[in-house]
């Protein structure tokens, strides 16, 4: 892999990498965001009562920390080059569902309502980039380079 893509990958993983971490290290106000925007449908209620029960943290919580190791592990693989395409498709549903729950420009005004949009259309450039990294093939060496003298 030329060193430039590799430079790219990483460059590219620093943002998930330190969104991540921000999350981990205010996991109050993470968890405090995420309840005031997001709603479970109510078919989940009983599986989510059920696991904050067993875990003794409410489901706010667990999601919060869950978003955190999702976006270093997410960037870290990927800056790493170990299952990019993998974690590059779980990067595009997690910032697809964060878009939509979290820069919901559609229901707001004015300054609020175009800060939004351009998170959004943000998030959206990051899902290409996250697309081109899903797309580019495995590359593997020439048997003639794997087996020199052969």
């Amino acid at each position: 892999m030329p060193a430039i893509v590799s430079l790219g990958r990483v460059l590219f993983a620093v943002l998930f990498v330190f969104s991540g971490a921000s999350k981990l290290f205010d996991i109050a106000s993470t968890t405090q965001a995420i309840a005031d925007k997001v709603t479970l449908p109510a078919f989940i209620t009983p599986y989510t009562a059920q696991i904050e029960a067993a875990v003794g943290m409410p489901t706010a919580q667990l999601l919060a920390i869950l978003s955190g190791i999702v976006e270093i592990a997410g960037g870290l693989f990927i800056a790493l080059n170990i299952g990019a395409r993998v974690f590059a498709w779980v990067l595009v549903l997690f910032v697809a569902v964060t878009t939509f729950y979290f820069h919901n420009f559609w229901d707001m005004a004015g300054a609020e309502r175009i800060n939004n949009l351009i998170h959004a259309l943000k998030n959206l450039s990051l899902i290409g980039g996250l697309l081109i990294i899903a797309g580019f093939p495995r590359e593997t060496a020439p048997v003639e380079d794997r087996y020199p003298g052969v």
